[in-house]
C-alpha cells in the first residue's frame, strides 16, 4: 500500500500507472482472445453477435461500474486522511449496496435480453447468437462486479500490482477455456460466453482468498450502512453511474448508426473497436492513476501537489498516445485482419482506425483533466462534461459526418468530438469550482 502525499510525483505516477495499463490490457485481452477464437472458428456473423453483446453488456452494467468508480475516490481520500475506522465502515456499505445492485441487474438483464437487442436494431441474422451470449454473461454479473470492486479498492490504497496478477490469471484462463469450449467441445457462441464467465468466477474466488490471507484479523464485518455513508456513496455513485450510462449509451447509438450501414460495417467496426480500446488503455489507466493520486492529496489539501500530478499526467498522455496512434496508423489493416478476413469489413475497420488515430491524444487529455476533478468528488460536473462530449458533440457529429462523407464519416465525426470536448474539460479544470468540493463533513 502506497502513500502518494509525499515523494517524487512523476516517478510515482509512472510506477503506479504501469500495472494499471497492463491490468487493463489483460482485461481487454480476455475479450480480444475470446473474439479471435469466435471470429476465426465461428465466422464474421458470430463475431458481429459478440460485438453487439459486449456493447449491450457494458450499457447495462455502466451504472454499476460508475458506482464502483466512486469507490476509488472515497477510499483514496480516506487513505490520504489515514482514517481506518471510516475505511472499514465504508467497505461494508459498498459491499452491501453493490451486491444488491449486481443481483438486480443480473436478473433484469437476463429477462429483458430481447428488448435490449431490439433497442440496437440488431440484424436478424445474428439475433439468436447475440441473445445466447448476452444472457450467459448476465448470469456472471456478480462475479465481474466483485472482482472489479476488490481491484479498485486495492488501487485506492496505492496497490496496482495485485490487480495485475488477478488480470493475468483471468486472461490465462480465458486463453485456455475459449478454444476448449468453442473449438474442441463445439459449444459455439455459448462456449465463448462461458469461457469468460468461468474465468471471472475463478479470479473472484481467488481475490477473496488472497484478501483473507493478506489481511487476517483486519476487523472487517458487514454492518448496516449509516445514513451519512449511504448519502456519500449515492452523491458520488449516482452521477458517476449515470455518466457511464451516458458514455455507453452514446456508444450504443453510434453502433446503431453503424448497424444501418450493413453487416460488413458492423464486423469492421467491432474489430476496430477492439483495437481502439487497446490504444486507449494507457490514457484510461493514467486517468485512473491520476484520480487515486489526486484524491489522496485532496484528502489532506495538498493542492500544489495535485497540480504537479496533473502536469505529469499530461506529459505521459501526449507522449504515449502519439506513439500508439502512429503505430496504429501504419499497421491498421494487418491488425484488423487478425479478427476478420471479409474484404468489406476489413476496408471499413482500416479506414475507421486511420481516420481517428491522431485524435487520440485529445481524448487522452480528457481522461487526465476529468480524472483530477473526479478525485475531488465533483461527479456531477464530470457527468455534465461527458454529456457535452457524447450527446452534444459525438453523436450529432458522427451522424452529420456520415451523411456527408458516407462510411468514413463515422470516425471523422467521433474524432472531431474528441478535439472539441478536450477544450471543455480543460476549461473546467482550469476555472471550475471543483476544488471546493468536500466529501466528509
Amino acid at each position: 500500500m502506497k502513500n502518494f502525499t509525499e515523494g517524487p510525483v512523476a516517478r510515482q505516477l509512472g510506477v503506479f500507472a504501469l500495472p494499471i495499463v497492463l491490468s487493463s490490457l489483460l482485461q481487454v485481452g480476455m475479450q480480444l482472445i475470446n473474439g479471435l477464437w469466435v471470429g476465426n472458428l465461428l465466422g464474421s456473423a458470430a463475431f458481429a453477435a459478440v460485438t453487439v453483446g459486449i456493447i449491450l453488456m457494458m450499457l447495462v452494467l455502466a451504472f454499476m461500474m460508475g458506482v464502483n468508480q466512486a469507490t476509488l475516490t472515497v477510499f483514496a481520500q480516506l487513505r490520504g486522511k489515514g482514517d481506518n475506522d471510516a475505511i472499514r465502515s465504508y467497505l461494508s456499505a459498498f459491499v452491501i449496496l453493490l451486491g444488491l445492485l449486481a443481483l438486480g441487474i443480473s436478473i433484469a438483464g437476463y429477462v429483458f435480453a430481447d428488448a435490449l437487442l431490439a433497442l440496437l436494431n440488431t440484424p436478424a441474422s445474428i439475433l439468436d447468437e447475440a441473445r445466447v451470449y448476452l444472457r450467459i454473461n448476465f448470469v456472471g454479473t456478480l462475479l465481474l462486479v466483485g472482482y472489479n470492486f476488490i481491484s479498485t479498492v486495492l488501487r485506492a490504497f496505492g496497490d496496482s500490482r495485485t490487480p495485475l496478477y488477478f488480470g493475468l490469471l483471468a486472461t490465462l484462463l480465458t486463453a485456455v477455456l475459449s478454444p476448449l469450449f468453442i473449438g474442441v467441445l463445439q459449444w459455439g457462441i455459448a462456449g465463448a460466453a462461458l469461457a469468460l464467465v468461468l474465468s471471472q468466477a475463478v479470479v473472484f474466488l481467488y481475490s477473496l482468498f488472497y484478501l483473507a490471507r493478506k489481511l487476517p484479523g483486519h476487523g472487517f464485518r458487514l454492518q448496516l450502512p449509516k445514513r451519512a455513508e449511504v448519502m456519500t456513496i449515492l452523491q458520488l455513485g449516482v452521477p458517476s453511474g449515470v455518466q457511464m450510462i451516458v458514455i455507453h449509451a452514446g456508444t450504443t447509438v453510434i453502433l446503431s448508426l453503424v448497424n444501418s450501414l450493413g453487416a460488413d460495417a458492423v464486423a469492421g467496426f467491432g474489430a476496430a473497436q477492439r483495437l481502439d480500446n487497446i490504444i486507449l488503455l494507457p490514457a484510461v489507466a493514467l486517468g485512473t492513476a491520476v484520480t487515486a493520486m489526486a484524491a489522496q492529496n485532496i484528502g489532506v489539501q495538498q493542492w500544489a501537489r495535485v497540480g504537479r500530478i496533473t502536469r505529469a499526467g499530461i506529459f505521459y498522455n501526449v507522449t504515449i498516445m502519439l506513439l500508439m496512434a502512429s503505430v496504429l496508423y501504419i499497421w491498421a489493416e494487418p491488425l484488423v485482419r487478425l479478427f476478420i478476413e471479409d474484404a468489406g469489413s476489413v476496408a471499413f475497420g482500416t479506414s475507421y482506425l486511420k481516420t481517428i488515430a491522431f485524435f487520440y491524444p485529445f481524448i487522452g487529455l480528457n481522461f487526465i483533466f476529468n480524472g483530477v476533478v473526479r478525485g475531488a468528488g465533483a461527479m456531477f460536473q464530470v457527468l455534465a462534461l461527458n454529456i457535452i462530449s457524447l450527446w452534444v458533440l459525438r453523436v450529432p457529429l458522427a451522424y452529420w459526418a456520415t451523411s456527408v462523407y458516407g462510411d468514413n464519416g463515422v470516425a471523422l465525426g467521433i474524432g472531431i468530438s474528441f478535439l472539441i470536448s478536450c477544450g471543455f474539460s480543460f476549461a473546467y479544470y482550469r476555472w471550475g469550482g471543483w476544488r471546493g468540493k468536500q466529501l466528509f463533513k
